[in-house]
This record gives C-alpha cells, sequence and structure tokens, in this order.
C-alpha cells in the first residue's frame, strides 16, 4: 500500500474539520466551498485538489466513519453483547462532533442516519438467535433486525443528543441487554 504524504493527510482532516464545525453553526446547504476554505485555512483550489464539491468531502467523511464502524463488526461479533458495544460507545463519544451533527441535521446530511441504521441492521444479520428461546415466537427476521437496528440507533441519538449522560461502558452495557434480549 502506497504511504500518504502527511500533508495531504493535515489538508484532509482540516477540510473534514471545517465542515463539521460550519455545519453545527448553519445548514449544510447554505454552506459554501469558500466558508469551508475560510474555516480551514486554505484556498478553494486546495479543497478541489481533494473533493468534488462540498457533497463529495462530506460523502467522504461518512465513508471513514462508517468503514471505521464496519471494522469493529468483525472482531465485536465474537463478544457478548455487554463487551462488543463498549469500543462502539467509546468510537461515539471519540468523534461525538461529527455524531452529534450529523444525526441533528436536517437536509442532505439526514441520510446519514438511513446509512447508520443500514450498516448496522447489516451487522445484526447472522446474530438473531432462532435456538435459544429468545425468538420463540418465530418473528419474521426483518422485522427483528428493523426494531433492533432502530432501537440501536435511537439509543445511540438519545445519548449523544443528552449529553452522553453515562459512560460509555454503562450505555454499552445497557444496550447490549437490551439487544441480548431481542436477537
Amino acid at each position: 500500500m502506497a504511504k500518504v504524504d502527511r500533508r495531504i493527510l493535515k489538508t484532509q482532516d482540516s477540510l473534514k474539520k471545517a465542515i463539521i464545525e460550519l455545519m453545527t453553526e448553519k445548514n449544510f446547504d447554505d454552506i459554501t466551498i469558500q466558508d469551508i476554505a475560510d474555516r480551514a485555512n486554505l484556498n478553494r483550489g486546495t479543497i478541489y485538489l481533494h473533493y468534488q464539491d462540498k457533497f463529495d468531502l462530506l460523502d467522504k467523511l461518512i465513508e471513514t466513519h462508517l468503514n471505521e464502524l464496519g471494522e469493529m463488526d468483525e472482531w465485536a461479533c465474537e463478544m457478548d453483547w455487554n463487551e462488543a458495544l463498549v469500543p462502539y460507545f467509546e468510537y461515539f463519544e471519540k468523534n461525538h462532533l461529527f455524531f452529534s451533527t450529523m444525526l441533528a441535521s436536517t437536509g442532505v446530511p439526514s441520510a446519514f442516519r438511513t446509512r447508520l441504521l443500514a450498516s448496522f441492521i447489516e451487522g445484526f444479520k447472522g446474530e438473531i438467535d432462532r435456538e435459544g428461546g429468545r425468538n420463540a415466537d418465530f418473528i419474521e427476521e426483518d422485522v427483528m433486525l428493523q426494531f433492533a437496528g432502530t432501537a440501536y440507533v435511537g439509543i445511540i441519538e438519545w445519548w449523544i443528543r443528552n449529553g452522553m449522560p453515562y459512560p460509555p461502558q454503562v450505555i454499552a452495557k445497557q444496550a447490549g441487554t437490551l439487544l441480548g434480549r431481542i436477537l
């Protein structure tokens, strides 16, 4: 794998941080490339060297976070629900500004919630316990997945919007216990 120049990474990080900060201040549709350039202390041309437009920048930022969460899925599936969710909530806490902004936004970024939900539903597939009695009523898999995914995203949203009133370990255990009862 080719090594990426640190200056490029620093520029991209600066642009991603700038767009999120701006989204806390105004609607995404009202943000201009010049706003992003000014906030990142770069010129407009630099943005276009890395991204097609503000939509591309936001999409790449979202992809980065969804990919990082997806990488956690691989090893989290081997763990008990209570333990498996701790790294996720630590990640949400570490990236609080991103998640609070994206989950609170309307318009284009509101699609983020839909993408986050879809990624969790995909991650929950295979976790449904048909043998252990939790699904003794044989609720349809797609209904269970939708219910569990929506509940999980709702807990994340509630936790972030309410200033993360519980430490990641506590909320992870609470959410894990609930998901363990569902799936």
